[in-house]
């Protein structure tokens, strides 16, 4: 079996704003490197064997953050990214909501309808997650395994898991900054969710 832990970044200047950040760039706020390094000491009492990381800069920022005293070796994969949302990114999501009511509504309320032109649907987004997913077990049979990835990706997984469609891909509970998840998996990525949603650290 393979014991997978799925992480979410810290908080980011973005996050901070309610800014869409999708594909694009944002970094951690101070808050977010304690919350990263906070982590990072619970995850020392873990046997990480590997560590496989989005390769984006708010993940690669809690990467470093919560393996900073630990010898672990980490990969950084583009299909972790966060999913795409195209003309969405950089822009508020209080505008979004005025500007395009109905696209704001599907993405938090009916995520299985969301459908924007220039963005990944959460389908295409659950099934890049799977497909990395089921890549990483191939590579990792017996090991310990973290992930740094992101809110929607991680969302999407656990949806997968929990055997859940896609329309309550938001269904509690919320994956806070740094929230911690543990999947027990086979090589072939069959499996359970064995811990949900934990987060010990400091959220505001």
């Amino acid at each position: 079996m393979i014991k997978i832990h799925l992480i979410r970044h810290g908080q980011t200047d973005w996050n901070a704003t309610r800014r869409v950040q999708g594909q694009s760039e944002s970094v951690l706020t101070p808050l977010g490197k304690q919350q990263a390094a906070a982590l990072g000491r619970e995850i020392s009492q873990h046997n990480i064997d590997r560590a496989y990381c989005s390769s984006s800069v708010r993940a690669r920022e809690t990467a470093e953050q919560l393996f900073k005293y630990c010898n672990i070796q980490v990969e950084y994969l583009d299909d972790l990214r966060e999913i795409h949302l195209g003309p969405w990114e950089g822009r508020l999501y209080a505008e979004i909501e005025v500007a395009s009511p109905e696209d704001y509504n599907h993405f938090w309320q009916q995520p299985h309808l969301f459908s924007v032109d220039g963005a990944e649907t959460f389908l295409e987004l659950q099934q890049r997650g799977m497909k990395v997913l089921t890549d990483i077990c191939k590579h990792t049979q017996q090991m310990e395994v973290a992930i740094v990835s992101h809110g929607a990706l991680i969302k999407s997984i656990l949806c997968h898991y929990e055997g859940k469609h896609l329309s309550r891909l938001w269904d509690p509970p919320r994956l806070q900054n740094c929230a911690h998840n543990i999947l027990q998996l086979d090589n072939q990525a069959n499996g359970k969710i064995i811990q949900y949603a934990e987060t010990k650290i400091p959220l505001s």
